[in-house]
This record gives structure tokens, sequence and C-alpha cells, in this order.
């Protein structure tokens, strides 16, 4: 959701955030990592689909990252770099926020400093990984670190969209022929069989045939019913506390919560990795990650693990005891432990978790297809069936 803050820090004095986050806390805690005290926070009524679907984010840092990689791989200084993407920008929005770092960074700051001025168009994570890279010099080395780590974070996602391409387009074109047929063709067959008298029907005829006669006489008070359902079951859907009940449900489910879980911690163990990798020290990494986790007997886990680590406790043990990693996560943490490589060992974790949502995604996919189909043939091959049966009985007695 977008929360919309007003904060203040000294110097700069009073200003207004937008800010991206799971919900109002969780906005009002990334500003205060940034160095702001929250003075008030409140969801932002623009957060809603169509914002979503027309207006699109005026400023993508993948975007920002790649082309900055490019022109300083190079051999562009960075501020000559961030000059002539200012210069290109197309929208209005990002050309502001390049013009500003740009002016920012002509002023002295450093470039995590700048990035820190605008928090509404970078993530802390972005800006916190740029700061490591600035104490160990290999700033080209820490954005290609984010790209490979925004590219490996969507790619789940982007196979569990596909997965459900198929399964939504069946469902759309099953409705559409079913609406066709219980809104057209069943109202006409209903007055062809006016004549023969309902006694003369079977009785699941009878009933499709007067709904048939419903449809046909109430037809547009029907249509805008099912449009205000659709479009209040849009609205309802874009609201955070509906999306939160609907998650929570969601996680009671034994095989859908698991995997769930699994998605969770594999998008935590990537990006803990990430910052591990970049020179971030792993209490740091996990107090920027704790927004990844929405399960709360997740984000419980994490404070007690931050906690235990903190007092001197091994990952290991705290990440399994706390549910924070799997059987085999647990194990490979060890070994990272012992051989210093805890970011790597870390990212291929996260890569173990992909795999198993992948292999359940393709499950899923290979079960559910068919059932699906089956169940949309049953369900038109029934409507067809129903409105031609009394025609078959009538030629059985004529003969």
């Amino acid at each position: 959701m977008r929360v919309n803050i007003k904060v203040y820090r000294d110097p700069g004095g009073v200003t207004e955030l937008a800010l991206d986050a799971t919900d109002i806390p969780a906005a009002c805690r990334q500003a205060e990592t940034q160095g702001y005290r929250v003075i008030t926070a409140k969801a932002s009524d623009q957060w809603s689909l169509s914002a979503r679907i027309f207006q699109g984010r005026s400023f993508q840092v993948p975007l920002f990252c790649q082309e900055l990689l490019a022109l300083l791989e190079a051999g562009m200084g960075l501020v000559e770099s961030i000059a002539i993407l200012a210069h290109k920008a197309k929208q209005p929005e990002a050309r502001r926020i390049l013009t500003d770092l740009h002016r920012l960074m002509g002023e002295g700051r450093t470039f995590s400093r700048a990035l820190e001025a605008e928090p509404g168009a970078f993530p802390s994570l972005f800006v916190a990984t740029m700061c490591a890279s600035e104490r160990t010099g290999n700033l080209v080395e820490a954005l290609r670190r984010y790209l490979a780590y925004h590219r490996q974070l969507n790619a789940m996602k982007d196979k569990v969209v596909a997965a459900s391409v198929y399964p939504t387009l069946l469902v759309v074109v099953g409705g559409l022929v079913v609406v066709f047929l219980m809104a057209y063709v069943v109202p006409r067959f209903s007055r062809v069989y006016e004549d023969v008298g309902e006694a003369h029907l079977p009785v699941m005829s009878r009933f499709l045939m007067h709904w048939g006669q419903v449809v046909g006489n109430h037809a547009w008070v029907l249509g805008l019913l099912l449009i205000l359902l659709l479009a209040g079951s849009i609205y309802a859907f874009t609201r955070p506390a509906l999306r939160a009940a609907l998650e929570r449900r969601l996680w009671r489910l034994p095989a859908i919560g698991e995997q769930i879980r699994v998605y969770q911690l594999a998008r935590f163990t990537r990006t803990v990795a990430m910052l591990l990798k970049g020179g971030i020290p792993l209490v740091s990494a996990l107090d920027m990650t704790d927004e990844l986790l929405r399960q709360p007997a997740l984000k419980a886990g994490l404070d007690t693990a931050k906690r235990l680590i903190r007092e001197g406790k091994p990952v290991s043990d705290t990440f399994g005891a706390q549910g924070l990693a799997t059987e085999v996560g647990t194990r490979l943490l060890v070994v990272g432990e012992r051989s210093g490589e805890l970011g790597e060992v870390m990212e291929r974790i996260a890569g173990f978790y992909d795999d198993e949502i992948a292999r359940t995604v393709e499950w899923f996919s290979r079960l559910f297809e068919p059932a699906l189909m089956l169940f949309i043939g049953l369900i038109i091959g029934g409507i067809v069936i129903l409105m031609y049966l009394p025609i078959f009985e009538l030629a059985s007695s004529i003969q």
C-alpha cells in the first residue's frame, strides 16, 4: 500500500513522503531507519487498482540501475552519469528525482545520502547497498549485485503469474460461455417449450427453463447486478484490510500456507544474502528485511532471532529454532558459518527455496488445469443436455 507520511529531520525541516509498505507501521519504521521522525501517517487514497494500472510507477529503480551501470562501465564518472540520465529522462517525476540527485551530489553529498533524500523513489535496501559500496569503493559491483537480486526476485513471481494465466483464461472464457447460454440461448428455448407444458418436462429441465424465463424478463436488472458485484469485488480486493484477512486464511491452509511460508523465506533469505555480500553486518541486514516476512509467526521468530544473534547464538541454531530456515537450509547455514561465506550460502539456500516453489507450481498446474477444464466442460455440457433432454423424451414417446 502507499502511505503518506509527514516527517521531520534536521537539517531539512518538515517534509512529506510517499512510501510503499505493507502497512502504516511498516512505512513509519522505513522512514525512521532513514533518519526521519514521523509526525503523521495515513494510507493514500491513490493506492487503488486504477492508479496502479493506468499510472504505474513514475520512477523505476531497476532501469535506473541498469542505465547507470552501463554508463559507469563505459568509463564515465558517477555525477556525470546521473546528469546524462536526468537529461534523457522523459517522465517529469523521473527527471525531477535525477536532477535533485545531481544537485545534491554537486553540493558535496555522497551518493547514498543523496538517495536518502528521495525515500519515496529509492527503497531502503537499495540505499543501504549503495552506502555499503561507498565503504568498499566498488559501486559497479554493488549495482550488478542489486540488479541480479532484483531479477532473481522477480523470476519466481513471473513463474507464478505465468502459471495462473491459462487457468484464468479458462475461467473467463468458460464463464462467458455459461453467461451466454443462460442469458441468451436458454430464454429462447424456454419459449419453445411453453406449449408443451411444464408438467411434461424433466425436473432439472423445468428448473433451467424457469431460470431462462426469469433472465429473459429481467436481463437488464441482472446484468446491472452482475456489473455491480464485479466492481464491488474488485474494489474490496484492493483494500489492505481485506487482503490481509485473505492472507491470514490462506496461511491456515496446510499445503498453501506452507508454500507461502517458503516463498517469503526465499525472498527474505535472498535479500539478507545480498546485503551480507555487500558488506552490511548480519543484524543490520535482518533489521532491514523484517518487512519481507508477513506471517505473524515468522515476524515473531525474526524478532527473537535478532535478539539471540546479538547475544552471540549461532545463526544456524537460531534460524532453525525460529522457523526461519528449513532443515536443509539449517544444515547449509552451519557450513556457511564454518567457512565464513554466510552470504554465498544464504543465496544458495534461497535458490533451493525457489526450486521447491517452482516444482510445486508445475505440479499444481498439471493437476489443476485438466480438472478445471473438466469442471467447466461438465457445466456447459450439462446446460446443453438439459436444454435438449425434453426433445429427446418427446421423440422417444412418439416412437
